[in-house]
């Protein structure tokens, strides 16, 4: 496994000063960056497959991973309800060692296949649903076996890693290769790996989102305004694509309950449950319900 090899590039780090370990931390930062780019085309993939089949009704996408991996997933899983208003019943984590795992090493976990597998039956995954699986080595026994029970469910499954060929890649429907190569810390994927994985994690959702309609133009339009700051976004939102006021803006969301796309919808039509009926008709979508 690449991710596993000494560079020699790095040898004798610990001697070098600062500033140099500093550079070339960031320059394989910025190098795994570049290897995102030619994953577009499997992430443009998974991403199309996967609002394929949310969008059909009431799927669930779920994350799966361990260690770096898998904080990372959890990660990007729960920015999708207050960024996009994804309903959290429909959205799922199993992460190698549970919640707790968030904060606490469980590296052991990582190697219990059986708990990947019976996570993933319990959760009741099928045809309408979406896993993503993510792994630095590809080859980590809790995330390939959470994996292949979803595809053996009828889930669409997406795959992630940093190493070509391995088991992870090949259980997935939709494989994603992050070629990193080796870190400059040896096998230490929380660097490098990781970076490419959050990169790859933030295209493949955000794109997602949008083509759920969970976008207007570039508007967040089904942020969730839980404190001040999202409720002036909210506001503003509103305001553009409904050409009002803030003020009126501010009226015309609290009439949504908060939902910026019914807000909009408001101010052309007074009438909430049509208005309600528009939306859903459109599958949430904004853009089709203004039509």
């Amino acid at each position: 496994m690449t991710t596993e090899d000494v560079a020699l590039r790095f040898r004798d780090l610990d001697t070098w000063p600062d500033g140099e370990i500093l550079d070339a931390l960031l320059e394989r930062n910025l190098a795994a960056l570049a290897a995102v780019r030619p994953a577009l085309p499997a992430l443009e993939r998974a991403a199309a497959g996967a609002a394929s089949r949310l969008r059909r009704g009431s799927g669930r996408l779920v994350y799966a991973g361990a260690g770096t991996s898998g904080r990372l997933a959890v990660l990007d899983a729960v920015e999708l309800a207050p960024t996009f208003g994804w309903p959290p019943e429909r959205l799922g984590y199993l992460l190698a060692g549970g919640e707790g795992a968030l904060v606490r090493p469980a590296e052991a976990a990582e190697d219990a296949a059986g708990e990947g597998e019976r996570r993933v039956r319990e959760t009741g995954l099928g045809p309408g649903d979406v896993l993503v699986g993510v792994a630095a080595s590809g080859r980590t026994p809790f995330t390939i076996a959470a994996v292949r029970a979803a595809r053996s469910l009828g889930a669409l499954t997406v795959g992630m890693a940093n190493n070509p060929r391995t088991p992870l890649l090949e259980a997935a429907e939709v494989d994603v290769l992050l070629e990193t190569g080796p870190e400059v810390v040896a096998g230490s994927t929380r660097l490098a790996a990781g970076t490419a994985q959050k990169v790859a994690l933030n295209l493949f959702s955000t794109l997602l989102m949008v083509r759920l309609g969970r976008v207007y133009s570039n508007l967040m339009v089904g942020v969730q305004a839980t404190n001040d700051k999202l409720a002036r976004r909210a506001t503003r939102i509103v305001a553009e694509i409904a050409g009002v006021d803030e003020g009126r803006a501010r009226k015309l969301l609290e009439r949504a309950g908060g939902d910026a796309r019914l807000a909009v919808l408001l101010a052309r039509e007074p009438d909430p449950e049509t208005a309600r009926r528009r939306l859903a008709a459109a599958g949430g979508n904004l853009r089709e319900a203004l039509k």
